[in-house]
């Protein structure tokens, strides 16, 4: 069975919302967009590319999948844009009308959790979500989510979306943790039952 890994940057206080651009998502009124760039790393590019590696698929909730493809669709000859440009991504999302807008997408807009048990059975390699809070909290509470590749960011927001749903525990054993120089913490966590 395949597995669903969610990668994410979060901080201390868990909100991984827009962390790339200062307008990227500004729902509820978020103004801490950009929270990332003063503590880039390489290594952390090289741990996007090893889990990236490792999967097959994409699965994104609608505004991720919209963020993502408006950036990547249009660019050519980037290392990056060309492997999501490529790999297969599922939508989930019941306002679109369809997922035309990026290339190799497919969208899931009734019965998400049993769309998304179906991927899990299917052959193949593992299936990566990013962003996506609604979504992710979904699958979160469904146990649905296999492995958790965490970049920890030495800050606390006060406010944003988060991943994790309230009430939900979750037992997760370390698997992985590594220190970068810029206080960033990698982390990869596994599921336990």
């Amino acid at each position: 069975m395949r597995k669903i890994i969610v990668a994410e940057f979060i901080t201390l206080d868990g909100v991984i919302q827009a962390p790339g651009g200062e307008d990227e998502d500004t729902d509820g009124g978020f103004t801490h967009g950009s929270w990332t760039l003063p503590y880039w790393h390489d290594d952390i590019g090289a741990h996007f590319f090893e889990t990236f590696s490792t999967a097959d698929a994409l699965l994104l909730g609608r505004k991720t999948w919209l963020i993502h493809g408006t950036a990547l669709e249009p660019m050519k000859d980037d290392p990056f844009a060309d492997a999501l440009n490529g790999i297969k991504k599922y939508v989930v999302s019941t306002t679109l009308k369809s997922a035309d807008a990026w290339r190799n997408s497919e969208r899931i807009g009734a019965n998400v959790i049993d769309e998304v048990r179906k991927l899990k059975a299917q052959p193949g390699k593992n299936i990566l979500s990013d962003g996506s809070s609604v979504l992710i909290q979904s699958l979160i509470k469904h146990d649905l989510v296999d492995e958790f590749h965490l970049h920890l960011y030495p800050l606390v927001l006060g406010s944003g979306k988060t991943i994790f749903p309230p009430g939900k525990r979750l037992n997760l054993k370390l698997t992985h943790s590594k220190v970068l120089p810029t206080g960033v913490i990698y982390q990869r966590l596994v599921r336990e039952p």
